[in-house]
């Protein structure tokens, strides 16, 4: 049985609306006759009172007024009843009217009978609320710390008023910090603004706070950095609301705070997306992720479930994270279709036979040798893995008749100084320019942005690790610099792309800001841990490995960038090779690469990519000199032709110890 108060509650709180509205019609009459109500009016207060009293209850029911909590009453619960009130009075006037009371009866009995109930009403909520609100502080408001709050926007408004309401919460704000000085007495909920972010030190000591909250909508870069260096300086603990992303995607709660993390120290502006686009063009089809399991490619499965696919087929040959993606996917989208295929891009017949069994229409192609030096002492894997490997996903999606193929590329191809540059670049001229791939009916594009935070290979977690390990944070070179995006908008703006229609059958560039240099970097995270820099941490420099540069470029000199729809992606006008000459090229590389042959590869992809800087400016083999035939038809899976030769000697690259190699680069990516 439920308690008596809860029981009883309704028919209470409509006696309460009962006795209101018999309240405001007295005063009503008693304001609009200065006091002195004629004999005449008392008599037709007895006929208008019951009608007046049954319409508000009727129109206070339907309108379901009473169910409302007077605890929490806010702006929408005020609107209710001002509605209820109109209509109220409404009903009141008709009745009235067919009774035939309203014959000299003064119109204004009406208008001030309306105010007053919906004043005694208001009141009345805004009564209990404040009841309920003084008694929280007074039970938690001992224990709670006392919070600085950087902000004076809507998100600053939403916190505040968040810690006022939290009675189980153990925050209490007690200042307001703005970024710029504001001049006059200036308070939110009736928490006073205390001063500007450059006194920071002094505010805090001067209201003891224990804890600075930064509660900011959206935050620059070098913004949120001059943040953290006040926070740092008034030796104040200093946390930050999650955003917006965070919330929506349910890995936090608007009345939550988290450690500052590099992600905000970046200061990425927002993406503002067109879902109708990427719904329009993922609802319903069957979609493809190749390199599944990995940062891009399980963040591309995550966001493509959530635009309703008929089936999500995920293509990966790292085993464990594969299988807990899929669960993931299960447990979070149980209605999706979702197949898990382990399986190798390399493996031209494995790729055949799973176009033939699931028939994808949308494919994006994120299985990718992504280390830079890696590749440098394996070129023979970066050649089969992201050249030919992506040649028979793009030739097995044209034979399966895909609507669509996205290639995810890296700035890393263009003006290459790696193998694993080179071969992203190759990938590129494969889906936009290959004879068996162009002219089939699907739509190929290809997507380039730069490095991802926080994926698996990334220099963040190294850093963390070697940051967790007491240091010291190696680094290459002290003036290297890299493009960062986070992953789930590096993600968002790929899906975005890829359903542009003026992007079809070209290579489009995310915007990726300003480049981060990668010495700032570790000594902002280790200023994040709370140490300090060359003190605490130390740094290090290991000098740059081969095929990496000091800095990435946006587009080659032969490449022009044109705008989009869509502010943060743009087009690239880019050139090509010819698709026999193309073909030729591909055929001698993976001959080198069958006999592991470095030089050669190195020889022939510098002549297929003539921008890259491999060290092997050599005159053209001749086989580019040699006329030829484009393939057949690509309904025949194809197949690499080993030329009847002796095979070139094999290169055996110098072993280095990991722990020797320094710091870390990361490019964008999956690998399978």
């Amino acid at each position: 049985m439920p308690p008596r108060p809860l029981r009883y509650r309704t028919p209470l709180i409509a006696s309460l609306h009962l006795g209101a509205a018999a309240l405001a019609l007295v005063l009503a009459y008693v304001v609009r006759f200065d006091f002195a109500v004629p004999a005449e009016e008392l008599a037709r207060l007895w006929v208008v009172g019951p009608a007046l009293l049954g319409g508000r209850l009727l129109v206070l029911m339907w309108l379901g007024v009473f169910r409302g909590s007077w605890r929490h009453a806010g702006v929408r619960d005020a609107m209710v009843l001002a509605r209820a009130t109109a209509l109220g009075s409404g009903l009141t006037i008709m009745a009235v009217v067919l009774l035939g009371a309203a014959i000299g009866m003064p119109r204004s009995i009406f208008v001030l009978e309306a105010v007053f109930f919906f004043g005694l009403a208001g009141s009345a909520r805004v009564g209990a609320r404040l009841l309920h609100e003084r008694r929280r502080a007074e039970h938690h408001g001992a224990a709670r710390r006392k919070v600085l709050v950087i902000g004076d926007d809507d998100a600053a408004e939403r916190f505040v008023r968040q810690c006022q309401r939290d009675g189980e919460g153990n925050l209490r704000a007690v200042g307001l910090v703005t970024l710029q000085p504001v001049f006059g007495a200036l308070a939110i909920h009736g928490v006073p603004v205390v001063g500007a972010l450059r006194d920071l030190p002094a505010l805090v000591q001067r209201v003891g706070a224990e804890l600075v909250v930064i509660a900011l909508s959206e935050v620059s870069g070098p913004l949120m950095r001059e943040i953290i260096e006040q926070c740092e300086r008034s030796g104040c603990a200093f946390k930050a609301i999650p955003t917006l992303r965070e919330i929506l995607a349910g890995r936090a709660r608007m009345d939550e705070v988290r450690e500052v993390c590099i992600e905000d120290v970046l200061g990425r502006r927002p993406v503002q997306l067109a879902p109708v686009e990427v719904e329009r063009d993922l609802t319903g089809a069957v979609v493809l992720v190749t390199g599944a399991a990995r940062s891009i490619g399980a963040e591309l499965a995550r966001q493509v479930a959530g635009f309703s696919p008929r089936c999500l087929v995920l293509l990966d040959q790292a085993e464990s994270p594969l299988y807990f993606l899929e669960h993931e996917l299960a447990r979070t989208f149980p209605s999706l279709e979702v197949h898990a295929v382990l399986g190798d891009i390399a493996d031209v017949t494995h790729v055949h036979q799973l176009f033939d069994a699931y028939r994808p229409t949308v494919v994006f192609h994120a299985a990718a040798y992504k280390h830079v030096p890696l590749m440098e002492e394996h070129p023979g894997e970066a050649v089969r893995n992201n050249v030919l490997g992506t040649l028979h996903v793009a030739t097995a999606a044209v034979r399966a008749g895909a609507r669509k193929f996205v290639l995810i590329s890296t700035d890393k191809a263009v003006n290459p100084t790696s193998i694993m540059g080179a071969s992203k670049r190759l990938a590129e001229l494969v889906v936009l320019g290959h004879p068996q791939v162009r002219g089939h009916g699907t739509d190929f594009r290809a997507v380039r942005f730069g490095n991802v935070l926080g994926s698996a290979g990334s220099v963040v977690p190294l850093f963390q690790r070697q940051l967790a390990a007491g240091g010291p944070l190696t680094v290459t070179h002290p003036d290297v610099r890299r493009y960062f995006m986070t992953i789930p908008e590096a993600v968002e703006l790929v899906l975005q792309a890829a359903a542009l229609p003026e992007a079809s059958d070209r290579i489009t560039m995310l915007d990726m800001g300003e480049p981060v240099r990668i010495l700032d970097l570790a000594e902002q995270l280790i200023r994040l841990a709370g140490r300090v820099p060359y003190t605490d941490v130390d740094i290090t420099f290991t000098g740059l490995r081969p095929g990496e540069k000091l800095n990435e470029d946006l587009m080659a000199l032969f490449e022009e960038g044109t705008p989009t729809s869509v502010q943060q992606i743009r087009m690239l006008r880019t050139e090509g090779l010819a698709g026999a000459r193309l073909h030729l090229g591909l055929d001698e590389l993976a001959r080198m690469a069958e006999c592991d042959d470095a030089a050669g590869i190195r020889q022939v992809m510098q002549h297929l990519v003539p921008e890259a800087a491999l060290g092997m400016l050599t005159p053209f083999p001749p086989v580019f000199a040699t006329t030829v035939t484009p393939p057949p038809s690509v309904l025949v899976p194809p197949r690499i032709v080993v030329a009847d030769r002796a095979p070139r000697a094999p290169r055996t690259p110098p072993v280095i110890p990991l722990a020797d190699r320094g710091g870390a680069d990361m490019v964008s990516g999956s690998a399978p």
